[in-house]
């Protein structure tokens, strides 16, 4: 059926009909907006207004900032899995090279954890070899030569280096004799004392780091030091070994 409008009163009657709607609306838009809308503010903070009903659910502002606490750990936690730094390092019986990645905390950032994969040549053996590290760093002071260049005299830690290759193992196999070898041959346990020297990027120049680090260490592994003890022939040469490293820190 179609409806149209045709005499003058009609079209008063639907115009002052239409101005009614329009007014209700605006009126009913207001009490909306004063209960109900959602104000956005700093922080990304939602803040709800009281509503005249006291049995509504209502979310004070401190509530919320409460709860803006818990977000902002929640990201800081997740930040926090981003490495600040990167690794490569030459020998230290963790392969020919390894390169890595790491981070740095504590309260003056003395503490760094690095995971390293190194690769070994084949050599006189069948095949390459990738080997992986989890790496722990205490550096426990720091001295500027130069507004730009400081020394670490004294950097020490400990790490765990493992092979990847079914020939390796961590519980004797049994085709060996019980307590035959007595250790594992999949996993080695290191301890090292080293130094380092680092170089601060002009802000102006930075493109890959903010800061560069040359390093060297002295290590040796559980294995070497028993055999230490055991064979007094053994010279330091036998059992200690020299690696250097480059840190690049960008974070």
């Amino acid at each position: 059926m179609k409806w149209s409008i045709s005499n003058p009163a009609q079209v008063a009657a639907f115009l002052i009909f239409l101005a009614w709607e329009i007014s209700f609306s605006r009126v009913e838009a207001q009490e909306t907006l004063r209960h109900d809308t959602i104000f956005i503010v700093q922080h990304d903070t939602l803040y709800l207004p009281a509503p005249a009903d006291k049995d509504s659910i209502y979310q004070s502002p401190a509530d919320l900032r409460g709860f803006d606490k818990r977000i902002h750990r929640y990201r800081k936690s997740w930040e926090n899995l981003i490495p600040t730094h990167n690794k490569i390092q030459l020998a230290g019986n963790m392969g020919l090279l390894s390169i890595g990645f790491g981070w740095d905390y504590g309260h003056h950032n003395q503490w760094e954890t690095d995971l390293l994969f190194g690769y070994l040549p084949k050599h006189d053996s069948k095949r390459d070899k990738i080997t992986f590290t989890v790496k722990q760093n205490y550096i426990p002071w720091s001295r500027p030569l130069h507004p730009r260049l400081s020394l670490e005299p004294l950097t020490c830690g400990l790490y765990l280096n493992t092979m990847f290759g079914d020939e390796f193992w961590v519980k004797e196999p049994e085709r060996y004799p019980e307590g035959y070898y007595g250790f594992s041959s999949k996993v080695r346990i290191h301890v090292f004392i080293g130094q380092r020297l680092t170089y601060t990027v002009d802000p102006r120049r930075r493109f890959f780091s903010k800061e560069v680090t040359l390093f060297y260490e002295l290590s040796t592994c559980d294995l070497y030091m028993v055999s230490a003890f055991t064979n007094r022939y053994l010279k330091p040469r036998d059992y200690l070994c020299l690696s250097f490293g480059l840190k690049l820190q960008f974070l």
